[in-house]
């Protein structure tokens, strides 16, 4: 099998139709974002609408599944299906019987529900006045919503989906996923997939023109957040002891599993490096099990080294990626490991031999590209390694701009 290739664009960004050089509907100066409640999700929206220069124009809605009881196990159901079941539910048993949770009557989010139709009709009714509408959607939930728009309202939105829809890809103007999401294309992958189950298994078809493959995780943490943040956090982590080794764990999944194993793995290893480190801080993710993280509360909460966040506001994440020396990362999180690999700066990974399927094969990309090294416990973390960071935002950014700018359509300046 060929390697998998983005085309080359069929025109450079600056050559805009002449027609479109000065004309008021050509410019986009608006973006609505269509998240999933999971911040993983709406980061990589949130950065990318950031990257393309619209921080500051843009809207937030969501697309919300029933949540509590029964409904934790009926997330396989396509959302429009699931909310269906929980009403019919909800109606012949009410809450109590499946303890459903209801409906919050005060203290609601600001952010409001997707609608596709009344996005669409906005879309349309205004572009004379405003200009065509960005729409930037990520995750499952989200891609019946963002089709839906670009089937209503085709001339006046640019759609763009971020992570693989899995079917239909031309109902989007663009879809920016990474690589490993084509990895059951791989020679590899085929041979771990029986014959009677290859026409299941999605991707089917390399990326088309449209496809945009990035090597990780879109995300907020560029240059210019990343020097906001260690101007947010200048006095309570310059001061500290030098190198600062900043520890994440995150979670396990269904193609990265682990328990109190790799809490004891890693607090073993950690032990070892202790002694070249000026000052350690460890987080923990919302996905974060409880019996894991209490392994290393209860083995370095004494050490005066090592500080061990609380889970409290503010979070330090942005201030850790900006004043950090080195990293050592769960191999679960793709979003903590892309942020981390676009620093340049030293990212050790614990568990990557724990991932599967196209988990591994993100874990060996890295491994291949030079921007992570395998944690085991005997580094010297004063000594510092390089490797050009991944740039994946920034690249996607400019791919969206050249798309738009194929459309007879340019930013806002």
């Amino acid at each position: 099998m060929r390697p998998i290739r983005l085309p080359e664009p069929a025109i450079k960004l600056s050559e805009t139709p002449e027609i479109f050089e000065s004309g008021f509907y050509g410019v986009i100066k608006r973006a609505i974002i269509i998240g999933n409640g999971f911040a993983g999700a709406e980061n990589q929206c949130i950065g990318l609408v950031r990257a393309i220069g619209l921080s500051g124009r843009h809207s937030i809605y969501r697309v919300t599944r029933p949540r509590g009881g029964i409904n934790e196990w009926l997330h396989w159901l396509p959302i429009s299906l699931h909310k269906k079941v929980d009403y019919f539910i909800t109606q012949v048993f009410g809450y109590s019987q499946f303890q459903l949770v209801a409906p919050e009557t005060s203290g609601l989010s600001q952010v409001l529900e997707a609608d596709a139709r009344q996005i669409a009709k906005m879309a349309y009714q205004t572009f004379e006045r405003e200009g065509p509408l960005l729409v930037v959607a990520s995750g499952r939930d989200t891609i019946s919503a963002a089709s839906s728009i670009k089937r209503l309202a085709p001339e006046n939105v640019f759609v763009v989906q971020i992570q693989h829809p899995r079917t239909h890809l031309n109902r989007f103007d663009m879809v920016i996923t990474p690589c490993h999401d084509y990895y059951p294309l791989t020679p590899h992958a085929q041979e771990q997939i029986p014959w009677f189950l290859r026409r299941w298994i999605t991707p089917r078809e390399p990326p088309d023109q449209h496809v945009v493959l990035t090597v990780g995780a879109l995300h907020q943490a560029d240059s210019a957040a990343l020097r906001n943040a260690a101007s947010v956090w200048h006095d309570e982590l310059a001061v500290l002891p030098k190198p600062l080794f900043v520890v994440n764990v995150g979670g396990p999944t269904s193609n990265c599993t682990y328990g109190v194993d790799l809490a004891k793995q890693l607090t073993a290893m950690l032990q070892g490096v202790i002694w070249s480190c000026g000052s350690i801080r460890v987080s923990f993710s919302r996905r974060t099990p409880e019996k894991v993280a209490k392994i290393i509360v209860n083995k370095f909460s004494n050490n005066p080294k090592v500080f061990i966040w609380n889970g409290e506001d503010p979070n330090p994440h942005m201030g850790h990626l900006a004043w950090a020396d080195a990293f050592l990362i769960t191999a679960d999180s793709v979003s903590m490991l892309s942020e981390a690999c676009s620093t340049g700066k030293p990212v050790y990974v614990i568990g990557a031999e724990r991932c599967t399927w196209k988990f591994a094969y993100f874990q060996k990309s890295l491994q291949e590209r030079g921007v992570v090294r395998p944690f085991t416990g005997k580094e010297d973390i004063s000594e510092n390694w390089s490797y050009p960071p991944l740039n994946d935002l920034a690249e996607a950014a400019n791919w969206v701009k050249k798309a738009l700018a194929e459309r007879g359509w340019r930013l806002c300046s």
